[in-house]
């Protein structure tokens, strides 16, 4: 009870406080520690895994995370389908794969979507039934024995990982995932947003410190980079190529 009063008197939501703080680099992290923002995220915030069966049942997708459509979407797969090709590459495994939405779009000889969300998995087996070179799994029922592949993809979910410890887990099971190459499409910096299910990572500091034997092996700028006047076709997010 104690803990709502804190709250209540504070006469401060989320976004009020964020606002009224500095977000970059440092000063997120110790944003993040004071005790008042972490009680008001546990309140308003359940969690990544159930913001995003939450955003996949309902159909609210399209608002929260806008670049898995349109011009977005098509800037993606022509880099992946290119990458792909160069690459002769045969087996993909995507960790945050949706509800395929976009997956129409790339072109990968065999394909393992996860996804944290249930509901996202049950429209993506239901859009490729009859596609016999791609299979899903909700992250909870991942087959121990998946094994390795020859790339590891990571699309527009980094920067929704505000947890700690699942960033951590994402990224070691991303990487573990790959045999040859891990290609991540996100934000490179350290913030804290207004949106309680945004939060930017240096996710390149992570893997220089953890998977040493993986190099950059490219980089690719957004052609949309992020517009505050047109939130819904720009982005933040570049892609990152890493090889073993």
């Amino acid at each position: 009870m104690a803990e709502t009063n804190d709250i209540s008197t504070s006469h401060m939501s989320v976004r009020t406080l964020i606002k009224t703080l500095p977000l970059i680099g440092p000063a997120a992290t110790r944003m993040a520690q004071f005790p008042i923002v972490k009680r008001m995220r546990k309140l308003t915030f359940a969690g990544s895994g159930a913001f995003w069966e939450r955003a996949y049942r309902d159909g609210s997708m399209s608002k929260v995370c806008p670049g898995s459509y349109g011009r977005l979407a098509e800037f993606k797969a022509e880099i992946l389908n290119d990458f792909v090709r160069s690459k002769n590459i045969r087996t993909v495994i995507e960790f945050g794969c949706g509800d395929g939405s976009q997956l129409q779009l790339f072109h990968y000889p065999e394909f393992v979507g996860v996804d944290v969300a249930p509901s996202a998995i049950a429209r993506c087996k239901s859009r490729f039934a009859n596609d016999s070179t791609k299979r899903f799994y909700a992250s909870s029922a991942l087959r121990e024995d998946i094994g390795q592949f020859d790339l590891a993809l990571s699309l527009d979910v980094i920067y929704h990982l505000v947890e700690d410890e699942i960033f951590e887990s994402y990224m070691k099971q991303l990487f573990n995932s790959s045999r040859r190459y891990v290609a991540i499409y996100a934000s490179n910096h350290d913030a804290w947003t207004e949106g309680l299910h945004v939060r930017h990572r240096k996710f390149t500091a992570w893997v220089e410190k953890n998977v040493p034997d993986c190099q950059q092996a490219g980089f690719i700028p957004n052609r949309f980079p992020f517009d505050p006047s047109r939130p819904d076709d720009t982005s933040c997010a570049d892609f990152h190529f890493f090889v073993r």
